[in-house]
């Protein structure tokens, strides 16, 4: 099976608050998101993390993707160290590998139901903040394609042809790909986030 996500913010206490995540510390955090994953993925899925996996002191962050289950693809976000945006991502591709990461800086494009469907963490426009859309020589161009992306947290789940997997979109759980495969099936649409449970 493969499944889908993204900004989990390992290892960043501000994202707590920043997007009304219910749990009082980063270790909290930590022990929910594990727990959600692993009831989700078995040993045998792959789980595309679209971006902004981990921040904080990085070293203890990525120590929390070894309790993940499953294949882990990281498609880079602009707050990974080894997002080619950022300076010096050679160096810091290493720290992500060495926790079973796979690291895929511009895949292939996905087929769901016959449809052909990006991967990119960022949207094709719309930002954090609501002002400025930052990192526009990384959005992607659609060309009647589907997009699945991270980067705008719980701004939206679904807007048009493009689907929100970020963590905070989907009320803390990982999207499979039939609910993808639904949600193309049933067209454009504008879908609100879910809340946490």
């Amino acid at each position: 099976m493969r499944l889908f996500t993204s900004d989990l913010h390992l290892g960043h206490h501000n994202i707590i608050e920043y997007c009304s995540r219910p749990f009082g510390s980063v270790d909290e955090m930590h022990d929910a998101l594990v727990a959600s994953w692993n009831e989700q993925v078995g040993h045998g899925d792959e789980v595309y993390i679209l971006g902004d996996l981990a921040l904080g002191k990085l070293d203890d962050s990525l120590q929390v993707v070894l309790l993940l289950q499953g294949h882990k693809i990281l498609v880079p976000g602009n707050h990974d160290g080894c997002w080619r945006g950022r300076g010096k991502s050679e160096k810091q591709r290493a720290r992500y590998e060495s926790v079973g990461l796979e690291i895929v800086d511009r895949p292939e494009a996905l087929e769901i139901t016959k449809q052909r469907v990006l991967l990119s963490h960022f949207p094709t426009a719309g930002d954090v903040d609501g002002y400025v859309d930052k990192f526009s020589a990384w959005r992607p161009e659609l060309r009647g394609e589907w997009l699945m992306h991270g980067h705008v947290h719980d701004r939206w789940r679904q807007r048009g042809r493009e689907i929100n997997v970020g963590i905070d979109a989907w009320g803390g759980r990982l999207v499979r790909e039939d609910e993808i495969a639904a949600m193309i099936a049933a067209g454009e649409a504008s879908r609100e986030i879910l809340p946490w449970r």
